[in-house]
């Protein structure tokens, strides 16, 4: 059948109604008088034998209609699909100045969401910005271990019990004493890490629409660098503070410098239950792989491996029974180093993530080489939240 836009069915309906106003005058009425009428008008077309498509067709319009702010609001699946491919509008043509940029582009580069950072870019899709975490995760292992929030703020501030009430043993004739908890807080700060990265355009242009995939490749593996080595030894002031330098952490010491200890399985034992119950059955090692290959090695007193091979797919090997993580921040064995860290690390580290991964495209200062810079920016604290939780080893000195 010849397709019939809405406004020849609108037009038809009015004929088929007998009003004498101009067409015109009777399209552009109120959305309210319309809708009353659209009954009337579906029940006239019907009897005019009209296709069953165009009729359905005009049932969706008077549904969208009758949603409040619906006439012209995309719902969340097309807004998404929007975001992504002005996204890709965005990394390939930047701000548009002296770009040619066509309708439909236009209005995808119109879904973007504009950053509050100093440089003013853009907020990548949401869809990139979980690919980018995941991709961070394969460099930063923490991150799979710690407890993670998203926030608005520069930071989050977590009230902290610093004193218990002081209850104490009476006879019934003796009168009660007033006590009260002792309160501070606790604040996670947020801090910006920073790359960029310099891509061909004619990579860009070639990538069949998955510009925005060439991006994350570029800029994952930097960012999770960054993180990983922040969230085990950052100094906290520019950076995360790192889950190894919290002074409230404690340590159990080897006794020989440069080595795990004369007993290393002793000091191994002796760290695993150096930590309350609670914690140690959610714990996990944390070391890295030169390290795991001394640990491996380990016996205890009836000749036992310390360390387990795990032959079930997806499943950590363990020691003494729990899973251990390698984590290539984490330092070599060394006079003075805390090279293993073993606790509950969900409980004991805590992740903020500000929301929004920002990106700023600069086309033009390489374009003589025929590369585009591209910025990215990301906002991340870190913080140990529960020092009684985790607990190292450390090599004499």
């Amino acid at each position: 059948m010849k397709h019939v836009s809405q406004r020849a069915i609108l037009a038809g309906a009015i004929e088929l109604k007998g009003d004498d106003d101009d067409p015109v005058a009777v399209v552009t009425k109120s959305l309210a008088e319309l809708t009353k009428t659209v009954d009337d008008r579906l029940k006239a077309l019907e009897g005019k034998g009209v296709d069953k498509a165009v009729l359905d067709r005009l049932d969706a319009v008077e549904k969208k209609a009758n949603r409040p702010g619906g006439e012209n609001k995309p719902d969340d699946a097309q807004q998404a699909l929007l975001q992504k491919k002005g996204f890709g509008v965005y990394i390939r043509k930047g701000n548009r100045q002296g770009i040619e940029i066509s309708d439909e582009e236009s209005v995808q580069l119109k879904a973007l969401t504009v950053s509050n950072d100093p440089m003013a870019g853009i907020l990548a899709p949401n869809e990139m910005a979980t690919e980018m975490i995941r991709d961070i995760t394969q460099y930063s292992p923490i991150r799979s271990l710690a407890s993670v929030r998203t926030t608005t703020s520069p930071g989050v501030t977590y009230p902290k019990r610093t004193g218990i009430t002081n209850a104490k043993w009476k006879n019934e004739a003796q009168l009660q004493e007033e006590s009260e908890p002792a309160f501070g807080q606790l604040e996670v700060l947020v801090h910006e890490v920073n790359t960029y990265a310099d891509i061909s355009n004619q990579l860009l242009a070639d990538s069949g629409g998955q510009a925005e995939t060439e991006l994350r490749l570029a800029l994952g593996e930097d960012f999770g660098q960054k993180e990983g080595a922040a969230f085990v030894h950052g100094a906290g002031v520019n950076d995360p503070e790192g889950i190894t330098v919290n002074g409230a952490v404690g340590f159990i010491v080897t006794g020989n410098a440069n080595t795990l200890g004369a007993a290393p399985a002793d000091k191994m034992i002796d760290l695993f239950y150096g930590l309350k119950a609670a914690y140690r059955q959610r714990g996990t090692w944390l070391m890295n792989s030169t390290t795991l290959g001394t640990v491996m090695k380990l016996k205890d007193g009836q000749g036992n491996y310390l360390w387990s091979k795990s032959y079930v797919a997806g499943q950590p090997d363990t020691i003494l029974g729990r899973p251990v993580t390698e984590d290539p921040e984490m330092p070599d064995i060394a006079a003075g180093a805390d090279p293993i860290l073993f606790g509950d690390i969900g409980t004991a580290y805590r992740i903020i993530d500000r929301i929004g991964l920002s990106i700023l495209v600069n086309p033009y200062l390489l374009a003589t080489q025929g590369l585009t810079r591209i910025h990215a920016t990301r906002r991340v604290g870190g913080k140990v939240v529960q020092p009684a939780a985790i607990k190292k080893l450390r090599v004499s000195a």
